[in-house]
């Protein structure tokens, strides 16, 4: 392959980024990147360090001290704090309260955007990246933007199910929208679509359609250079 190839992924939680970027990932023989276990990471590391996550500036003062490594390999997705796996402990109802108010702190974004950044320079191939801010600001330049969009309810019932029914579709709808209100509206690097992305409503579509839109994407683009 002559030039890398980056696909951006972005979209709120529920659509299937994570499902559909390493299915793409795999299908295509790229790397893969959660930012958004990044982006928990780093709050859980908050959170076990007794970190106020409420204090910006507590935050901000924190954000240069634990060492966030994640794995771009699509089989085997794994991050590590400090040397520690944490694939488990960034799930918890904790991490997930709290990830919004971490995320919106400026210092935050910019040391995660930096990691990002040099996984992308740093995947022969290239890499699908997914997560919230990727095609607008991560990597603007990247081959092929998606942002990912599916009904509240659809969303809502994804995620209910990943938690295991731990929480009703009601309230994890409602905790959807709340989180989804914070990421647009955050000042630095919101939840956004990029000018040039390619929307793909997931509601109705199966994962495998979804991903054959995606690599289907990738070979226009390549096909046009």
């Amino acid at each position: 392959m002559s030039n890398p190839v980056i696909v951006a992924i972005d979209g709120p939680s529920g659509t299937g980024k994570s499902s559909t970027s390493r299915a793409v990932a795999t299908r295509l023989g790229l790397s893969y990147l959660d930012t958004g276990a990044q982006y928990r990471a780093i709050t859980w590391w908050m959170l076990s360090n007794g970190v106020d996550v409420t204090d910006a500036a507590a935050v901000a003062d924190q954000t240069g001290k634990p060492a966030i490594v994640a794995s771009t390999d699509p089989a085997a997705p794994g991050i590590t704090v400090d040397g520690v796996d944490a694939s488990g402990p960034i799930r918890s109802q904790e991490v997930t309260a709290a990830v919004s108010a971490v995320s919106a702190v400026p210092e935050v974004r910019a040391r995660m955007v930096e990691i990002q950044r040099a996984a992308a320079a740093a995947a022969p191939a290239g890499i699908v990246v997914e997560g919230r801010d990727i095609g607008t600001t991560v990597l603007p330049d990247a081959t092929v933007k998606v942002f990912l969009t599916a009904s509240a309810e659809a969303r809502a019932a994804r995620r209910s199910g990943e938690l295991g029914g731990t929480q009703s579709v009601a309230d994890t709808q409602a905790a959807l929208i709340r989180r989804d209100a914070a990421d647009s509206g955050r000042k630095t690097s919101p939840l956004a679509k990029a000018d040039d992305a390619i929307e793909v409503d997931t509601t109705e579509l199966t994962l495998e359609q979804v991903v054959d839109r995606v690599v289907e994407l990738v070979a226009q683009r390549r096909a046009a250079r």
